[in-house]
């Protein structure tokens, strides 16, 4: 035996059938919270700040990783010829 049972209501309806709390209100003011701190971080945003952040040596690190990529090109190099 099968029974199917189709249930149109709308989200809101389902809630206050199953007795669940309505939660709009609080989304509404939390969404309207992030969107204001969104809005304040964006004003705030300095490109300098970011790179500082993402890239605390600058670019010492690409420097670094320059160096080593040259100096074991340049060993390779030399370990190809033959002492006679």
């Amino acid at each position: 035996m099968k029974v199917t049972i189709n249930i149109d209501c709308t989200p809101g309806e389902a809630r206050s059938f199953l007795g669940l709390p309505d939660m709009e209100g609080l989304h509404a003011d939390a969404m309207a919270a992030l969107k204001t701190r969104i809005a304040d971080a964006i004003e705030t945003m300095e490109p300098d700040a970011l790179l500082k952040t993402w890239m605390p040596d600058g670019m010492k690190g690409f420097e670094d990783i320059q160096k080593a990529f040259w100096s074991g090109y340049a060993g390779n190099a030399d370990s190809g010829k033959k002492d006679t």
